[in-house]
């Protein structure tokens, strides 16, 4: 089953990473009392990932900030290694990485893609979600191929 706007976020562990190490992070902590813009992406250093989706959130920070977003999310189902090195070369302090390597919070929010076609394996879908204390307030997935719903600007429209 999917996730939904008035859902509560699953509790699994993600990696972020971070500049000195990885620290693990449970979710019913992480996203506990703040709101946050969260958005997933297929995988780190993908075309349309790091062409639109991650620089569309680098270059919307401040105005989702002032909006009254507390952090802004990336997740992926990718190491943390491979998340940390696509924030140092495409992302921006104003954007945490949390990884997502094993699939399980995109499993536990019932949000998996199979990429197998392109030799990704299960992957999370392309999708954004405001997150208010650990409830989801707004869900936005993805169809395939697109990428509309999930973008930082359509976001901003819902804030």
């Amino acid at each position: 089953m999917t996730i939904a706007a008035g859902d509560k976020l699953p509790d699994v562990k993600l990696i972020k990473a971070t500049a000195d190490a990885n620290e693990p992070v449970q979710t019913a902590d992480y996203f506990k009392g703040k709101k946050v813009a969260l958005f997933s992406v297929p995988g780190a250093f993908t075309p349309t990932c790091s062409a639109k989706h991650l620089p569309g959130f680098v270059d919307k920070a401040a105005e989702l900030k002032a909006k009254g977003v507390d952090e802004i999310v990336c997740t992926a189902v990718n190491d943390a290694f491979v998340m940390k090195a696509w924030g140092a070369a495409n992302g921006s302090p104003e954007v945490t990485m949390l990884a997502d390597g094993n699939g399980e919070f995109a499993k536990a929010l019932g949000l998996v893609m199979d990429g197998s076609g392109f030799g990704l394996g299960q992957r999370g879908q392309r999708f954004s979600m405001v997150i208010n204390d650990g409830t989801v307030e707004q869900l936005n997935v993805e169809g395939p191929g697109e990428f509309k719903v999930s973008a930082a600007d359509y976001m901003l429209g819902q804030l």
